[in-house]
């Protein structure tokens, strides 16, 4: 329910909780809360000012929260040998399960960021939205995508693809622990992701909006 766990049931079976039910479905919850900022008769104004209370609020939080160093994370952060070090273990949060500085460092910017995109419209932001519209389709696809270019990876470089077919004996035995490329490597397949997934994206977005009918759409 709210921890990060796996259930052994043999050698070769296991369950993996790794999205524990109470932190995400609370973020959900409020997120169908804030949805209320953006609909259509809502004072642009009182929005901008209500995004720009919380993220202040949310990242001045975070700061007391993670300075005084005893709740609101799993790991504590600790002074290192340089101050480089210090600041990345300040910010080195727990996302699984989410924990409550994690997501106030990523929502209350990401409110700030809103607020100063608010009449942003150009070519750039048409772009982004249309992930915004279909995320979770986009989310869906991308899983699938980026396991079937993993596998040609290794293909092409070398390896046991099936590795990449998430066992309990993969898990087990860290299987993928040596995995990986360089991070450029990373970034090009990212970008490159996002780009090959646009057509794809946009075209289901165009349907969702041509098919306001459909009652199903708005749970993809």
């Amino acid at each position: 329910m709210h921890q990060n766990q796996t259930l052994v049931l043999g050698p070769d079976k296991m369950i993996l909780f790794h999205y524990p039910v109470i932190p995400w479905i609370g973020l959900m919850a409020l997120g169908y809360c804030f949805g209320q900022l953006y609909v259509n008769d809502f004072d642009a104004k009182l929005r901008r000012s209500w995004l720009l209370r919380i993220g202040i609020g949310a990242l001045g939080l975070f700061f007391v929260l993670r300075g005084l160093n005893i709740y609101g994370d799993l790991v504590p952060w600790t002074t290192q040998n340089t101050n480089t070090k210090t600041i990345i273990s300040f910010l080195n949060v727990t996302k699984y399960p989410p924990s409550l500085a994690f997501l106030l460092i990523t929502i209350g910017p990401a409110l700030l960021f809103l607020y100063a995109i608010e009449n942003v419209k150009n070519s750039i932001s048409n772009f982004f939205m249309v992930f915004g519209r279909v995320p979770f389709f986009y989310y869906f696809l991308h899983v699938l995508v980026i396991h079937l270019v993993a596998i040609a990876g290794i293909l092409i470089f070398g390896g046991n693809w099936k590795d990449m077919i998430l066992t309990a004996d993969v898990f087990m035995n860290e299987k993928l622990a040596t995995y990986g490329y360089s991070l450029w490597i990373v970034y090009l397949v990212w970008v490159g992701l996002i780009l090959a997934l646009y057509p794809l994206s946009k075209k289901y977005m165009n349907y969702k909006a041509n098919n306001r009918d459909k009652w199903w759409l708005s749970y993809l």
